[in-house]
């Protein structure tokens, strides 16, 4: 077997803290990496704890998921734009390019006066930070926009960088020599600049069936009823530090079959930018036991590993949020058998995509609900109202078993 031990570019923020209007669908795209670039999902998780289609209201661009792990969008950066693959990130804020292509400064690229750093749970970025006009979709075009030269950096293979769209907040503390300001995000200077009405960001990503798959899109300012099924489930940003930093809900309570695996309310956050689903220890300990036969590879790729023999009879995965069951079914809690190679894990072998966090429950952050959890929910953004929106959608339910 392969060693898990290389960094997967599957960001969970640690940076700390210190029905719509002119809404706009926009594409993700994809880059192609294979093999080692795809190992150590589980730690780096851990760690970071085209043409147009019209629908009634925004304006839905196709969208491509990276390789099965990740998300990204072509972002155009100043006049003419440049465009740049930038992950799409709710777990942090801050927007920057450089760290693959370089950034191009136009007649529109003007320095801050600020030197930017931010450091993420696995890697980091410093450089300059600019104003610059930044182009997210045709006629979708943000001026001034505050934006990160990335000088330095670590950990961000095969991408461009980040575009930011997480609370303000977690923009303090990165600027020097103004320590104690928050630069604006994307979301922020769309609003003042009348391209929406609302601070929502609508998020639609499906399991890929292949590695080039079209099956995501973000939407700026609103929601796309294409991309869900029935009503949408609201539940409060929670209150609980640290998740009330980020996009944090309380979850009542979570089950695997008969078998309690969260057994009260607790807080954690829904990241896009992280791949896995991680439950605290204490909780997944719950979950590992109740599968027979499962075991945590622990010292090659930190996966849960499923026997054969236990397929059949796993149960749903259900997290209880604001009274609504969201269910994980049996494929959504595997990684199916013909991506192992892509992912750089042993062929054959059964594994599974929940996982631990890296620590016992009671730290403000128990959980955090992936790119696993969110491909097969409608995830709805919304600060305006400081919420979090979850929906059914035509994929919440799959066949596939390996």
């Amino acid at each position: 077997m392969r060693s898990f031990s290389a960094f997967l570019f599957a960001v969970l923020i640690t940076a700390s803290r210190s029905t719509s209007w002119a809404s706009v669908t926009i594409p993700l795209t994809k880059l192609e990496h294979t093999g080692p670039y795809l190992q150590g999902s589980p730690h780096a998780d851990r760690a970071r704890a085209s043409f147009l289609k019209t629908t009634s209201d925004p304006k839905t661009i196709p969208a491509t998921n990276l390789v099965y792990i990740q998300y990204t969008t072509s972002v155009g950066v100043g006049s003419p734009p440049t465009y740049y693959n930038l992950v799409i990130d709710t777990g942090s804020s801050n927007t920057f390019v450089g760290t693959g292509k370089k950034y191009v400064r136009t007649s529109t690229s003007v320095p801050t006066g600020q030197n930017v750093t931010v450091t993420y749970g696995t890697g980091f970025f410093s450089g300059i930070e600019y104003y610059d006009t930044v182009t997210l979709a045709p006629g979708f075009v943000i001026t001034n926009q505050s934006i990160g030269d990335a000088l330095k950096f670590a950990s961000f293979d095969g991408v461009d960088g980040i575009i930011g769209v997480g609370p303000v907040d977690l923009t303090q503390g990165k600027l020097f020599p103004d320590t104690g300001a928050l630069t604006p995000t994307i979301m922020d200077n769309a609003l003042k600049q009348g391209l929406i009405k609302q601070q929502i960001v609508g998020i639609s990503f499906a399991p890929a069936t292949t590695s080039n798959d079209t099956n995501g899109a973000i939407t700026y300012g609103g929601i796309d009823p294409a991309f869900y099924t029935g009503d949408i489930t609201y539940t409060p940003i929670t209150k609980t530090s640290r998740s009330s930093l980020y996009w944090g809900i309380n979850v009542t309570e979570a089950t695997y079959g008969t078998h309690t695996v969260i057994p009260q309310s607790t807080a954690g956050i829904v990241d896009s930018g992280t791949t896995l689903v991680l439950i605290a220890d204490d909780f997944f300990s719950r979950y590992l036991e109740a599968i027979p036969g499962a075991y945590l590879d622990v010292d090659n790729t930190g996966l849960i590993v499923i026997p054969p023999s236990s397929i059949a009879g796993m149960q749903p995965f259900n997290f209880t949020i604001n009274g609504r069951a969201f269910t994980m079914d049996t494929a959504a809690q595997l990684i199916p058998l013909d991506e192992n190679a892509i992912w750089g894990i042993e062929t054959g072998v059964q594994y599974g995509v929940i996982t631990k966090l890296g620590a016992d429950s009671g730290r403000g952050s128990d959980f955090i609900l992936g790119q696993k959890f969110m491909e097969k929910y409608y995830v709805v953004f919304d600060t305006d109202q400081s919420r979090v929106g979850f929906a059914y959608t035509n994929h919440t339910f799959s066949a596939y078993l390996p």
